[in-house]
């Protein structure tokens, strides 16, 4: 049970721990000063909605979103937010690999170069289908999760900083409800696609709590820094690496790489929401649904990393707020 439980955390881990979040931009431009409470409600929040969803899942034995989503909305405006997933995992994938270009650029190499080995390689994950990503979110993600809480404990450390020192603002406390509908959308997507595969309710509790408090601290610690280089946050296209400039090529070099790989599994997790939400549509292979995808979405990364983070999440995170609804409410309207 436990390395199920394992599998589902990392696999929710990697689908939220994007290019957005691991630069520190997408925690930047929803929380900062104030946010303490905020962080607490979204981990709360997150836990909650993750099991809900989880659950259906299992509950449909489901292999791609919509039965969980249909249940979730309900038939009259499932149909719309059927679209919408899909073209905000289109646009968030986009968002992925032009992160990928973004993080290349840090080390002087040209920003294609960047997509084209991204590209690459998610080509590459999907020969075994599904599996493929479950294996390299298990060996990625604790590489990743904790590379990033060594790096932030250590600025802390070094900056004299305290983890608690902002605790008594806590005038941004909204802000936890549109990060968490933003994140939530994508989660539907993915965890309705392995309710098949789910082999417990034990497994959900476990990845739906573990999961939460595992983003939840780290949230808490990256928003800590981000608040201590505020001023610097406006002249770098990825917050991180304002971090990063106090310490040495070789701790820049390891979390280029960690930003990559959060990069990657969020680009891996949006392309198997959408297709396994197309496949039964066109019966071809996963890997044939996933190079077409990839083809179609380059030519939008031309748009910019931050520029698309900047318009494109807090809309999301808006529209979402109806599914972060009626998840919350989900148990009383079941019953009811």
């Amino acid at each position: 049970m436990v390395r199920a439980s394992l599998k589902w955390i990392f696999l929710i881990l990697g689908t939220t721990i994007g290019a957005g979040y691991a630069s520190g931009r997408e925690l930047w431009q929803f929380f900062g000063h104030g946010s303490g409470l905020a962080i607490l409600l979204f981990t709360i929040l997150f836990s909650f909605c993750c099991m809900v969803i989880m659950e259906l899942s299992f509950k449909h034995r489901s292999s791609n979103y919509f039965p969980v989503l249909h249940e979730i909305v309900g038939p009259r405006i499932a149909p719309f937010y059927d679209a919408m997933i899909f073209v905000y995992l289109f646009t968030t994938t986009v968002v992925m690999i032009a992160g990928s270009g973004a993080t290349g650029q840090a080390f002087q190499i040209s920003y294609w170069w960047g997509i084209i080995f991204t590209v690459f390689a998610l080509v590459l994950l999907f020969i075994r289908d599904i599996q493929g990503l479950l294996s390299v979110n298990q060996f990625i993600m604790p590489i990743l999760i904790g590379g990033l809480i060594f790096i932030l404990l250590l600025f802390i450390r070094d900056q004299e900083l305290s983890l608690f020192s902002h605790l008594h603002e806590q005038h941004n406390w909204l802000a936890a409800f549109p990060f968490t509908s933003l994140n939530i959308l994508p989660l539907v997507a993915v965890l309705g696609a392995i309710g098949n595969q789910v082999k417990t309710k034990a497994e959900i509790i476990a990845a739906s709590f573990g999961s939460g408090v595992i983003l939840g601290v780290l949230t808490f610690i990256y928003n800590n820094s981000l608040i201590r280089i505020a001023d610097d946050i406006l002249i770098y296209e990825i917050p991180l690496f304002a971090i990063l400039k106090h310490y040495p090529f070789e701790i820049l070099l390891f979390m280029s790489i960690m930003l990559w790989f959060a990069i990657f599994t969020t680009a891996a997790s949006g392309l198997l929401g959408m297709a396994t939400r197309i496949r039964p549509w066109i019966n071809k292979p996963l890997i044939i649904i996933v190079i077409i995808l990839i083809v179609l979405m380059i030519p939008l990364t031309t748009i910019g990393f931050s520029t698309l983070i900047k318009f494109l999440y807090p809309l999301y995170g808006m529209l979402n707020l109806y599914v972060l609804t009626r998840l919350i409410l989900y148990p009383w309207w079941r019953e009811k």
